[in-house]
């Protein structure tokens, strides 16, 4: 627990809340290396299947605090060649605070209710399926106090919506209400209210939690890659996954569990084992 999320795990399924609602769950600069290093903990102890990220309040995220533009700290310092390059770097290591969100081995829910705004939309897009509240509504905010989005959702809004709509959005710093993003393709389902959302969020996730998280993980990488590559280096990229995690234990144990109508029982991915001084 801190002072901008909650996080639970329970049953493979880890639970993130926003939990800064006085704020509209706004970001300020230490949140980020705390929502990476929380992320990447559950990666490397290998035993949870699904992450599930959701907040309080009324508000999902209204991006970075404003009031991180108007300080006068160094990290946004940008009028000496020495300033621009620490710049860079800094925002290189804020860039893979959300990396993180796509680069574990399982997959990661976002539940947006309200306003999905800024920085709140460069965190959404990382994550692998999306789904909100009926009074939900996405902003690419950036545009409109004068700066270009810049934590990955230029990156990435345009391999998940259409490129035109994803310029649309950026260009003109409008709100998506919940049914356009759903026609969109932005999320996967609309909700009535927040708690419909979370249990809509969480019922998903224990879906995913049944099935073997190794062929999960080999699902992930797989779409990952093919998302970034061309579909002949994906296929290239297939033959060496599927020789790395073909698992005949897990198949036989899925399909008697099938045929049995029961639930599966499958290991876990297990930990990320490194030496002292890597990590």
């Amino acid at each position: 627990m801190n002072d901008f999320f909650q996080l639970d795990v329970a049953d493979g399924i880890a639970h993130l809340q926003l939990n800064h609602p006085e704020r509209m769950n706004s970001l300020a600069p230490h949140f980020f290396p705390l929502l990476r290093d929380a992320v990447q903990t559950l990666n490397d102890e290998g035993q949870v299947r699904v992450l599930v990220i959701s907040s309080t309040g009324k508000h999902f995220s209204a991006g970075m605090a404003l009031d991180t533009f108007a300080s006068d700290d160094a990290l946004l310092h940008t009028d000496t060649p020495r300033a621009r390059l620490s710049f860079q770097e800094t925002l290189r290591r804020l860039m893979a605070c959300f990396d993180v969100l796509d680069t574990v081995r399982f997959p990661v829910i976002c539940a947006v209710q309200g306003g999905c705004i800024g920085g709140g939309l460069d965190l959404a897009t990382a994550c692998d399926l999306r789904y909100c509240s009926a009074d939900a509504f996405f902003c690419l905010q950036e545009i409109n106090i004068g700066m270009t989005a810049d934590l990955g959702v230029m990156q990435r809004l345009p391999k998940i919506i259409a490129p035109g709509v994803a310029r649309e959005m950026a260009y003109t710093g409008e709100r998506v209400p919940a049914e356009r993003a759903l026609a969109i393709g932005l999320v996967n389902a609309v909700l009535p209210d927040a708690a419909a959302l979370v249990g809509h969020a969480m019922a998903v996730a224990r879906g995913i939690a049944a099935k073997s998280p190794l062929a999960i993980a080999g699902s992930k990488l797989a779409l990952n890659f093919a998302r970034d590559h061309g579909t002949a280096a994906a296929l290239a990229q297939m033959t060496l996954l599927q020789s790395a995690i073909f698992d005949t234990a897990d198949m036989t144990e899925a399909i008697g569990a099938w045929k049995e109508k029961r639930g599966g029982s499958f290991e876990p991915l297990g930990a990320v084992t490194m030496p002292a001084a890597v990590r």
